[in-house]
């Protein structure tokens, strides 16, 4: 683990976009002044081409390079607005795929089981803690779960973190129950012998998948995965969420990863559509990473109903002052979207003036 516990409530960067007639689009983005120039004046249709007011297709040329993908998020948010539909009706319709007719529910997993233990000695106790965790998170309505592991990478010892990681695993499997999806993520802190030790230790667990092992490397991976089926282990391999290798869809195409799963905020949802149409065509698993930025429980979730292999959503719960999520609900294991036209976020209007008063700027024509 490298990012430390961030509280329960964070303060992303937003953006507000306003067109001539009025219609605005909020988000999570993050620019300067001088990039936001550049775009005043500019067509909504020359950056998210439009059909009849619906988003049908997304410019070709589009990179993170380019100040409009740094506002893409309002921009959605405003499309989907003019259009009078949810984000992922225009999703869907980007990707070539039938916009649901039904409120659109997404599986979800609680991603908050972290390394909250290394201040207990005894490992019964430690593991029974981040278990009490995962049963709190049960009664918020989450039915699966993911464990951060890999203590002995910098935590711990290296043999005292990785017993604890396995005591945890087993502690939270059991306080789940047999049901649950239970996933655990090591940020790369074993190697290849030691995933293999932990998968092994824990083969009654029904790990879902084993996430960020080590950095990523094919010729390790397809050792990993050759071992997998030879223990008769249903594990998958996720990978993709920091500072991936340039190889990594290539690996995912070859079967050696099985779960992509770059930074729904570093990559964008705009790229993430792209990057589904790939991971499609060859059968692969999509699950956007999200910590800490707190949009990304809202956006993500849009990108199922165009990525045919969308796993869950990675729900890492918080709260921001002024910023009303109550559209998105989570029951039995499932997000219930919105059916709002954009994101369907509500925002507190007095806060966000003075926010933007206070630490923000503004650019006009």
């Amino acid at each position: 683990a490298r990012l430390g516990p961030h509280g329960s409530i964070v303060r992303p960067s937003i953006a507000r976009v306003t067109c001539d007639d009025g219609s605005t689009g909020i988000g999570p983005a993050r620019l300067t002044r001088e990039q936001a120039v550049p775009l005043l004046g500019q067509r909504l249709d020359t950056l998210l081409l439009a059909d009849e007011g619906a988003a049908r297709a997304v410019r070709p040329d589009a990179t993170a390079g380019d100040s409009w993908v740094s506002l893409e998020y309002p921009l959605w948010d405003l499309a989907a607005k003019m259009a009078g539909a949810p984000v992922y009706s225009l999703a869907a319709s980007v990707a070539g795929r039938k916009s649901p007719t039904e409120p659109l529910r997404v599986r979800c997993y609680d991603t908050s089981l972290y390394i909250d233990d290394l201040d207990i000695a005894d490992d019964g106790d430690a593991a029974k803690l981040i278990a009490d965790e995962a049963r709190q998170g049960y009664e918020r309505g989450h039915r699966n779960c993911k464990i951060k592991v890999g203590r002995g990478a910098r935590h711990m010892p290296l043999e005292q973190g990785t017993r604890r990681d396995v005591a945890v695993i087993r502690a939270v499997r059991e306080a789940m129950g047999p049901d649950a999806i239970v996933m655990i993520d090591a940020n790369n802190g074993y190697n290849l012998n030691l995933a293999k030790r932990v998968l092994l230790e824990t083969g009654d667990c029904d790990i879902y998948w084993l996430e960020e092992p080590f950095h990523e490397d094919g010729v390790l991976y397809r050792d990993l995965q050759d071992w997998i089926g030879k223990q008769g282990l249903s594990v998958q391999i996720a990978d993709g969420e920091g500072q991936a290798s340039p190889s990594l869809l290539t690996w995912a195409s070859e079967g050696l990863i099985d779960v992509v799963q770059y930074d729904i905020q570093a990559l964008g949802f705009t790229r993430w559509l792209e990057i589904g149409k790939q991971v499609d065509s060859w059968g692969g698993s999509a699950a956007p990473h999200h910590y800490g930025g707190f949009f990304g429980n809202f956006t993500s979730g849009h990108l199922a109903a165009a990525i045919r292999g969308f796993e869950a959503i990675e729900w890492d719960e918080a709260t921001v002052p002024g910023v009303d999520t109550s559209a998105y609900q989570v029951r039995e294991g499932w997000v219930e979207m919105p059916t709002a036209p954009g994101f369907g976020l509500e925002y507190d209007e007095a806060m966000l003036e003075r926010a933007f008063a206070e630490t923000g700027f503004d650019v006009s024509v």
